[in-house]
C-alpha cells in the first residue's frame, strides 16, 4: 500500500472538512446524495461515451495501482539478466528454456523463448518493440479515463447545481424552503469540482506515472534480449543495464 497517496487523499479530504467546520458550516450539509448521484452518474455516462466500455473497464481496474507502491524490479531483473546472459555464453541460447517454466511474467516468457528459437536480434527487437507499443498505447487510453473524468465532472456539476435551482424556483411560493435548496443545489458543484480535482485528475496522473515505469520495465528487458541474441559479454550487458536505474 502507497500509504503517501492514502495520507494525499484523506488530507486533501480533511482540508474542506474542516474548513467547512470553520467557516461555521455543518458537516452535514455537504452530505446530499442527490447531487452525488447526478455527478457520478453523468461523469461516468461522459466517460462511457468518449471511450467506450472495454477501455473504462480496463481502466477502473487500474485505480487501485495509484494507491499501491510500485516495486524497483530493477534490481531483480538486472540479476536475472546477469544469470541469462552468463548460461547462453557458456551453455548456447537453448540453455535459456529452463528459464521459461519459473517466469511468471508473459514478457520474459516470450522473449525467452524467441531467444530459445534463434530470432535474429534486430527481428528480436522489432517483435518485442511491437509488444511494447501496443501495450503502452492500451494502458495510457484506458489511464486517460481518469483524466477525462477530471475534465467532465466540474461541468456536469454546474448542471446538477442549475437542475438544483430550477427546484428552488418551482417552490417560491414557500420562502422557508429557499435557503435549503439553494444549498442543497451548490452542493453538486462541490461534488464535481472535488472530485475532479481531488480524486480523478490525480488518479489519472498516478496511473500515467504507473505506465511509464512499466513499459521502461520492459523496454530494460528488450534491450537485454536483444543484447544476448547479439552475444554481447555480460559484463557489457550488466553495465547497460545500469543505465535503467531509478
Amino acid at each position: 500500500m502507497d500509504w503517501g497517496s492514502v495520507a494525499g487523499l484523506v488530507l486533501a479530504l480533511l482540508g474542506i472538512l474542516v474548513g467547512q467546520l470553520l467557516e461555521g458550516g455543518r458537516l452535514g450539509s455537504l452530505v446530499q446524495p442527490t447531487a452525488f448521484v447526478i455527478v457520478m452518474v453523468g461523469t461516468f455516462g461522459a466517460v462511457l461515451l468518449q471511450s467506450g466500455w472495454p477501455t473504462v473497464k480496463r481502466g477502473l481496474r487500474m485505480a487501485g495501482a495509484a494507491f499501491r507502491n510500485q516495486p524497483d524490479l530493477h534490481r531483480l531483473h538486472a540479476a536475472d539478466v546477469a544469470m541469462w546472459s552468463q548460461t547462453a555464453r557458456r551453455e548456447g541460447l537453448l540453455s535459456l528454456e529452463r528459464f521459461m517454466d519459473n517466469s511468471d511474467d508473459p514478457f520474459i516468457t516470450k522473449g525467452l523463448r524467441l531467444l530459445t528459437d534463434g530470432i535474429d536480434p534486430y527481428k528480436l527487437r522489432e517483435i518485442l518493440g511491437i509488444e511494447i507499443s501496443s501495450y503502452e498505447t492500451r494502458e495510457r487510453k484506458a489511464a486517460r479515463i481518469w483524466d477525462a473524468a477530471g475534465g467532465y465532472a466540474p461541468t456536469i456539476g454546474i448542471l446538477g447545481a442549475v437542475l438544483g435551482l430550477i427546484h428552488v424556483m418551482e417552490n417560491l411560493s414557500d420562502p422557508s424552503r429557499l435557503g435549503a435548496g439553494i444549498a442543497v443545489a451548490f452542493v453538486a458543484t462541490i461534488y464535481g469540482v472535488g472530485l475532479a480535482n481531488l480524486v480523478f485528475l490525480p488518479i489519472g496522473g498516478k496511473l500515467k506515472s504507473a505506465v511509464n515505469d512499466e513499459v521502461t520495465r520492459l523496454e530494460m528487458l528488450a534491450d537485454a534480449f536483444c543484447c544476448i541474441a547479439a552475444g554481447d559479454n555480460p559484463i557489457s550487458i550488466e553495465e547497460r543495464m545500469k543505465a535503467y536505474e531509478r
